[in-house]
C-alpha cells in the first residue's frame, strides 16, 4: 500500500511554543520550511526527517519564526468578548478560547479551529458595520461545534437573522477591495505580487471572501 504524501499532526499552545501544524510530506526531499496562519505555526518537514533531528528541527524554526514575530497576540479581550456574548444571545454551546484579528487572512473572513477553540478574523473587518462583524463571528461560533457546512451548522449559523445580509454587504465588500489593491499595485513597479511558496492551507471553518457559505 503507498503511504500518504502527507500527514499533518497539530499541537496546541505552550509557554514554550505557539500552536502548532506540523506537515510531513514524502513530496519534500530537502528543505524545511515554516509560515504563520493567524496564530498557528504551519511548519512543513520532508517525511525522512525522524527523531531527535525532527524534534530539533521543529525547535529550530519555531523559535526563528517566534523572533521574527514576537508580536502575536494570544487573544483580543474585546473580540473574545463579544463573541462569547453572541454565543450566549444565541445559545450556540461554543466556548470559543480566543478571538484575534490577523493580518494573514487576505482571501477569509474567518476561520477556526475546533481543537483549540481559537477563531481568527480577517483585519479587514475591523471598520465593517457591527453587525457584518457579527454575522462572521456567528459563523465562526458555529463551526467550533459543527465543522462541515450541514443542515445542523446552518440551523445554528442562521439563528443570526442578518447572516444573508452580511453575505451579499460582504460580496460587495470584497469586490471594493479587491478594485482598491489592484490600484494600489498598479501605482507600484508593475510588477505582478510574488507567488506564496506554500499554499494556502484548506481548514475547517471558514468563512471564506469569494464563496461564503
Amino acid at each position: 500500500m503507498a503511504s500518504k504524501p502527507e500527514r499533518i499532526e497539530r499541537r496546541p499552545a505552550s509557554d514554550a511554543s505557539p500552536e502548532l501544524e506540523i506537515r510531513s510530506s514524502t513530496k519534500r526531499r530537502k528543505t524545511a520550511t515554516a509560515w504563520w496562519e493567524g496564530t498557528t505555526l504551519i511548519v512543513a518537514l520532508p517525511a525522512h526527517v525522524k527523531g531527535i533531528e525532527r524534534d530539533d528541527l521543529i525547535a529550530w524554526l519555531v523559535e526563528r519564526s517566534s523572533r521574527r514575530r514576537p508580536a502575536v497576540k494570544a487573544s483580543d479581550p474585546e473580540l473574545l468578548a463579544r463573541a462569547q456574548r453572541l454565543a450566549q444571545k444565541y445559545r450556540i454551546d461554543a466556548n470559543p478560547a480566543s478571538v484575534t484579528f490577523v493580518a494573514s487572512q487576505r482571501k477569509r473572513w474567518g476561520s477556526c479551529s475546533a481543537e483549540t477553540g481559537a477563531i481568527r478574523i480577517s483585519d479587514r473587518l475591523r471598520h465593517v458595520p457591527g453587525w457584518v462583524l457579527d454575522a462572521v463571528l456567528v459563523h465562526e461560533l458555529a463551526h467550533l461545534v459543527v465543522p462541515d457546512h450541514s443542515p445542523a451548522f446552518h440551523e445554528l449559523a442562521n439563528r443570526f437573522e442578518r447572516q444573508d445580509d452580511a453575505t451579499v454587504f460582504l460580496e460587495g465588500y470584497q469586490l471594493g477591495l479587491e478594485i482598491t489593491d489592484h490600484a494600489i499595485e498598479d501605482d507600484d513597479t508593475g510588477e505582478a505580487p510574488q507567488a506564496r511558496s506554500e499554499p494556502e492551507p484548506t481548514e475547517l471553518g471558514v468563512f471564506a471572501a469569494q464563496k461564503l457559505f
